[in-house]
C-alpha cells in the first residue's frame, strides 16, 4: 500500500500564501437527538433540518462527572488521551474560540469566515482574507477592508485562477484600534464580526452573496477610508456614490447624519446606536436599486429544505433575517450562484457580478428557493450473472488473508478507509451467496467500530467542550489539532456502521452503538440552529453548497476543499444510516447534502457547462476550490491520475452522482488520458470505475487485461472493482431521466433496454414506482434489481442477516454435499479413502470428459435457491507425474426430469510433481456454464472428475474432516 505523502511544510509567512500550509492534506493514496437519559441509553426524537433536527446528541459531562461518557453501548471521553493535542496554532500551543462575551452556542469552524474564530497564526489575532462572494474582505485592528474582485490571473505556471482579494475600502469607526476581532454571532452563511478597542467599537455583518456590509459603530463615527482617491459621483447628505480601482461603491448613513467627506475618508457621526452600511454596485446607475434596501440590515441566515421521496424534489429556501434600522423596508438583494440561480424558482433581477464560481445573479427579496431533482443515493450494486461470481469469491478470500487488514497503530482516517474497504465487500460477498465471507467481513469491520466507539482504549473519541467538537485520536491531517476534514474521516464510520447496521439492525440502536454514529454525524453536520453541543452544519456551506475541509482557513486565499467525493460519501452513508434505523429526518439530511453538492461538484471542480473556469485557464478540472478560485494542484506532489481521481474516491454504489452525465464523464476520462498519453498507471482501479460510468465494457477490458497484476488503491479492492465494472458494462450507463418514488434507486440504460434497481430498508415489502411507469418488488432489507442479484439484510423484524430463504421443505440442509468413492452425500464419511482419477494417456481432454471419467450423483433433492454459485474443494495428487491436470463438470436436473438444466465446467487444476495434497477450488474459474438456476424440486446434482491432460492416475481424496466437498447454493 502506497503512503500517504509528508505534509509541507510553512513557508515563512503561513498566511501569506495559499499554499504554504495546507488546510486539509490528502493521503497519497487514499434535532435534538436527545439527552444522556440514563448511563445507557441515548433518548431520539426527530426534527428537520433549521426548525429542529440532528443538533444535539449525549449531553457533555459536567466538571464534577466522570471523563467517561457513555453512550448506549459505546462511550466516550472527556478528558483528551494524554499526550494528544487538541485545537491549536501554528506553534502548537492551544488556541480557544475567539468569541465575543455575548456569542452563544459551539463554535462554528470550517466556514468560509472561520480565521475569525480559530486564530492560527499567533502574530495574527484578526483573520484572514473572507471570500464571501461577490465581496472579498480583510480584517485588522482598524476594521475591515472590503473589496469586489471582478478580474482573475493566472498563477503557479497556470495551475491556479484565482480572484485575488482586493481593498478597496476599509469599514472602521472613528479611533478605532482594536487588538483583536472576535466573532459576536453567525447563521448558515452570514457572520457579525467585533472589534473594540482605541475607545471605539465596531460590529459588521457580512455573508455570501450579499452585496451589502453591515456596520454598527456603537457611539462611535462612522468612518471609511478609500484606497485611493474615489471619483464621487453621488452625494446626497447620507448617500454617497462613488468609483474606486474601477469599481463602484456606495454608502450608507442614517439620514440626519450626513457623510463629510475630507480627502479619501468619509465620516459620519451615527450617534449611540449608530449603524451604516456600503454596498458594492454592478454600474453606478443601479444605486436607485440599492438605496431602498440600505437600512434593511441583515442580521441571520438559516436554511430550510424539504424532501418529497414520492416526486423526487428536494426544494430549499435560503432565508435572510432582516431588520429595518431606518423606515419599514426588510427586503434585500442578494446574489446567487450558477448552481442556485440555475435552478431558482421566481424572477430574478438584471443585477449581475462576477465571481471565481461564475457569474452570480441577483434576487430581490428576504429568500429565495431553489428545486433540484433527487438522484437515487444506493448502498450497493448488483452483481451481474455475467460476472465470474467464482473468481468474486476468490478475490474477496484474498482480501480477507491479507496480513494488515487494518492499520497500526490506526487513526481516523487510514482506519476509517480500511473499514471502508472492507465494508464494501459485504454486499458484494452477499450478492454471491458467500456468506461465510460476509458473515467474517461483518465481525471485522463491527469490532473495530466498537473498538472506535468505546473510551478508554488505543482508540477512541474525545468529546472537546470549548470548541464542541468530536475528535478522535489517534487522529492524521490535522482533524484534532486544525479541526479539519471531519467529513471525510467521519463519513467513513458511517458508511461502516451503515452496512453492519443492514445486517443487524439492532446493532444500531440508540442503546447499542447507533448513539455514538449520531455523535460523529451530529459532529460534522448537526442541524439545530440552538443546540449546545455541536455547531450547526460544521463540515457544509449550504450557499456554497458543498464543503470546507479546513478548520480555521487560515490561508490568504481563503478556504479549500480538495476531495469533495469524500463529502458526498459522508452524505451518502447519512442517509443510509437514517434510512436503516428508521429515521427519516436523518435520512432527508443526507439526501439534502448529497443532492445538493450534486449540484456543485461537476461545474466548479470539473467546470460543467463551460461557465466556471476562466476562458485562459488551460486545465479541465481543478483538484481543489479555494475561496479565490480554483487550483489543479492538490496537497501533495501528485500525478495527473491522483489530480483528478481525488474527487472520485471512494467509490461506492453513492458516487453514481459522477455519471449523472455519461458524456460530461467521458469528457473527463478523455482529458486524463490525453494528458497522460495513454490510459492510468497511477489508481487505476479508481479510474476504471469512474471510466464505467461511461463506458463499462472498456472498463471491464481494461481490468480483465490487468486485475491480477495491478495493486489497488488503499481504500478499494479488487472484487469491489471487479464488481462494479462488470455490473455497469451489463447494465450501461446512469439513466437521470428516469427518477423513482424511494430515496435508494438506480436506473441504467445499456442502449437496448433500461436495469432498475432499489434498496427496502424497511421492515415491509416495497413497490416502487419509476417515472417511466416501471415497478419493482423489492424485499424487506433486500436490494431489487432487474438484472443481477443484489443481496439480502436483516429487514429489522429479527430474522437476521442472510439472503437465502428461511427454513422450508427441503433435504439439502445447507447446501454441503460430500464426495465418497462411489457416490455424493448430504453427510460425511467418516472413513477416510481415496478416488482414483484415471490419466489421460497423453491426450488433451480439458472441457471433454472421457469415458472413464468419475461420476458421483446424488437424486431426489429439494431445496430453495439462496441466489449463490457453486463451490468445491478438492484435495488432489498425482505423485510425482509431470503434465497432470485435473478437471470438474458439476451438472444439475432441477425437476429430476433426467436433463440436465444447468451444467457447469471448471478450468483445470495443474498438479505438481511432487507428492502431497493440493486444493482444487471453485476458484480456478468457470471454463463454461449453460443454463440458469431454478429450485431443486426432487432434482439430483452430478459431479464428474477427470484428467484434462497427463498420462499419471491422480488421487481425490474422501471422508473424514478434510475429505473433499461440493457446495451447491440451495437450502432448505
Amino acid at each position: 500500500m502506497a503512503q500517504p505523502r509528508g505534509r509541507p511544510s510553512p513557508a515563512p509567512d503561513p498566511h501569506g500564501s495559499p499554499q504554504a500550509e495546507p488546510g486539509h492534506a490528502r493521503p497519497r493514496t487514499r434535532t435534538a437527538l436527545g439527552l444522556l437519559a440514563t448511563a445507557s441509553a441515548l433518548v431520539v426524537g426527530g426534527a428537520t433540518l433549521a426548525v429542529t433536527g440532528t443538533g444535539t446528541g449525549a449531553a457533555p459531562a459536567s466538571a464534577d462527572s466522570a471523563a467517561e461518557v457513555p453512550v448506549g453501548s459505546g462511550s466516550y471521553t472527556t478528558t483528551r488521551p494524554a499526550g494528544a493535542s487538541g485545537p491549536s496554532d501554528l506553534n502548537g500551543a492551544p488556541v480557544s474560540p475567539k468569541v465575543t462575551d455575548d456569542h452563544t452556542g459551539p463554535a462554528p469552524t470550517n466556514e468560509w469566515w472561520s480565521s475569525l474564530i480559530f486564530q492560527r497564526y499567533p502574530d495574527n489575532p484578526h483573520g484572514e482574507n473572507l471570500f464571501a462572494h461577490p465581496l472579498s474582505f480583510n480584517p485588522h485592528s482598524g476594521g475591515l477592508d472590503m473589496g469586489y474582485p471582478d478580474s482573475h490571473r493566472l498563477v503557479g505556471d497556470d495551475l491556479k485562477y484565482e480572484y485575488t482579494a482586493v481593498t478597496d475600502l476599509t469599514l472602521g469607526a472613528a479611533g478605532l484600534d482594536s487588538p483583536d476581532t472576535r466573532t459576536a454571532d453567525s447563521g448558515d452563511w452570514t457572520v457579525t464580526a467585533h472589534w473594540e478597542g482605541g475607545g471605539a467599537q465596531l460590529r459588521v455583518t457580512i455573508g455570501q452573496g450579499l452585496p451589502f456590509a453591515y456596520a454598527e459603530t456603537g457611539g462611535a463615527a462612522a468612518e471609511v477610508t478609500f484606497q485611493g482617491s474615489p471619483d464621487i459621483w453621488h452625494e446626497d447628505g447620507s448617500t454617497i456614490g462613488a468609483t474606486v480601482n474601477g469599481r463602484h461603491y456606495a454608502l450608507f448613513s442614517p439620514s440626519g447624519s450626513p457623510w463629510t467627506v475630507s480627502g479619501d475618508t468619509l465620516t459620519a457621526d451615527t450617534g449611540d446606536e449608530g449603524y451604516y452600511s456600503a454596498a458594492v454596485l454592478p454600474s453606478p446607475e443601479d444605486l436607485d436599486a440599492f438605496a431602498p434596501y440600505a437600512h434593511s440590515h441583515v442580521t441571520g441566515s438559516l436554511v430550510e429544505y424539504d424532501y418529497d421521496e414520492s416526486a423526487a424534489t428536494l426544494t430549499s429556501t435560503y432565508q435572510l433575517q432582516t431588520e429595518a434600522r431606518e423606515g419599514e423596508e426588510t427586503g434585500t438583494l442578494t446574489a446567487l450562484y450558477p448552481h442556485q440561480w440555475a435552478h431558482v424558482s421566481g424572477d430574478l433581477t438584471d443585477l449581475a457580478y462576477v465571481s471565481p464560481r461564475g457569474e452570480m445573479r441577483v434576487s430581490e427579496g428576504t429568500s429565495f428557493t431553489t428545486e433540484l431533482t433527487t438522484q437515487g443515493i444506493m448502498p450497493s450494486l448488483p452483481t451481474v450473472d455475467s460476472a465470474d461470481h467464482d473468481r468474486m469469491a476468490a478475490l474477496i478470500d484474498e482480501v480477507l488473508a491479507g496480513e494488515e487488514l487494518f492499520p497500526e497503530p490506526g487513526d481516523t482516517y487510514w482506519d476509517g478507509k480500511a473499514m471502508g474497504r472492507l465494508a464494501q465487500l459485504i454486499p458484494v460477498a452477499d450478492s454471491i451467496g458467500h456468506t461465510g465471507a460476509r458473515d467474517e467481513l461483518l465481525s471485522l469491520v463491527q469490532g473495530r467500530l466498537e473498538d472506535w466507539l468505546t473510551a478508554g482504549g488505543t482508540r477512541q473519541f474525545h468529546y472537546d467542550a470549548e470548541w464542541g467538537t468530536i475528535l478522535g485520536y489517534p487522529d492524521s491531517f490535522g482533524a484534532a489539532t486544525e479541526l479539519n476534514d471531519h467529513d471525510f474521516h467521519y463519513g467513513y464510520f458511517v458508511s461502516a456502521a451503515a452496512v453492519v447496521a443492514r445486517y443487524d439492525r439492532d446493532w444500531a440502536d440508540e442503546d447499542a452503538w447507533g448513539g455514538m454514529i449520531r455523535l460523529l454525524i451530529q459532529d460534522v453536520a448537526g442541524t439545530d440552529p440552538d443546540g449546545d453541543m455541536f455547531p450547526r452544519l460544521r463540515s457544509f456551506s449550504p450557499y456554497a453548497g458543498h464543503g470546507w475541509a479546513s478548520g480555521h482557513a487560515g490561508f490568504a486565499a481563503g478556504n479549500n476543499q480538495e476531495s469533495s467525493s469524500e463529502g458526498m460519501h459522508f452524505a451518502a452513508a447519512t442517509a443510509h444510516f437514517g434510512a436503516l434505523t428508521g429515521d427519516e429526518e436523518l435520512r432527508d439530511l443526507g439526501v439534502y447534502l448529497h443532492t445538493t453538492q450534486a449540484s456543485t461538484i461537476a461545474r466548479y471542480w470539473q467546470n460543467a457547462g463551460g461557465d466556471t473556469f476562466p476562458e485562459d485557464y488551460p486545465e479541465d478540472v481543478v483538484g481543489m476550490v479555494w475561496g479565490d478560485g480554483g487550483d489543479y494542484r492538490i496537497w501533495w506532489d501528485g500525478g495527473h491520475e491522483e489530480h483528478y481521481g481525488i474527487n472520485y474516491l471512494p467509490i461506492t454504489a453513492g458516487s453514481l452522482y459522477l455519471g449523472h452525465d455519461p458524456e460530461h464523464a467521458g469528457a473527463m476520462y478523455e482529458s486524463l488520458v490525453a494528458k497522460l498519453g495513454g490510459e492510468p498507471e497511477i489508481w487505476r482501479d479508481i479510474h476504471w470505475a469512474h471510466r464505467a460510468l461511461s463506458d463499462g465494457e472498456d472498463a471491464l477490458r481494461m481490468f480483465e487485461e490487468q486485475w491480477d497484476t495491478y495493486e489497488p488503491e488503499a481504500g478499494s479492492s479488487k472484487p469491489h472493482t471487479y464488481q462494479w465494472v462488470s455490473t455497469l458494462a451489463e447494465v450501461g450507463t446512469v439513466d437521470a431521466s428516469v427518477t423513482a418514488d424511494t430515496a435508494h434507486y438506480a436506473v441504467f440504460d445499456n442502449g437496448a433496454e433500461r436495469a432498475y434497481t432499489a434498496f427496502n430498508p424497511g421492515a415491509s415489502p416495497l413497490t416502487v414506482t419509476f417515472s417511466d411507469g416501471t415497478t419493482l418488488q423489492v424485499e424487506p432489507g433486500a436490494l431489487g434489481s432487474t438484472v443481477g442479484e443484489g443481496g439480502g439484510g436483516d429487514p429489522g423484524n429479527g430474522d437476521g442477516p442472510g439472503p437465502g430463504p428461511g427454513p422450508g421443505e427441503g433435504n439439502v440442509g445447507d447446501g454441503t454435499l460430500h464426495l465418497t468413492d462411489t457416490r455424493l452425500s448430504t453427510g460425511p464419511s467418516g472413513t477416510e479413502g481415496t478416488i482414483t482419477v484415471p490419466g489421460a494417456d497423453g491426450q488433451n481432454h480439458d472441457g471433454a470428459p472421457p469415458s472413464d471419467s468419475v461420476v458421483l450423483e446424488l437424486e431426489d433433492l429439494t431445496g430453495s435457491f439462496t441466489g449463490g454459485s457453486t463451490s468445491f474443494a478438492l484435495p488432489v495428487d498425482s505423485g510425482n507425474g509431470i503434465g497432470n491436470a485435473v478437471q470438474v463438470r458439476v451438472s444439475y436436473d432441477f425437476d429430476g426430469d433426467g436433463s440436465h438444466d444447468r451444467e457447469e465446467i471448471y478450468h483445470y487444476f495443474a498438479t505438481d510433481d511432487l507428492p502431497g495434497w493440493e486444493n482444487y477450488t471453485q476458484a480456478q474459474g468457470l471454463s463454461s456454464s449453460d443454463g440458469s438456476f431454478a429450485d431443486l424440486d426432487g432434482g439430483s446434482v452430478r459431479v464428474e472428475i477427470w484428467s484434462a491432460l497427463g498420462g499419471q492416475a491422480s488421487q481425490v481424496r474422501v471422508g473424514g474432516q478434510e475429505g473433499a466437498t461440493l457446495g451447491i447454493p440451495f437450502t432448505d
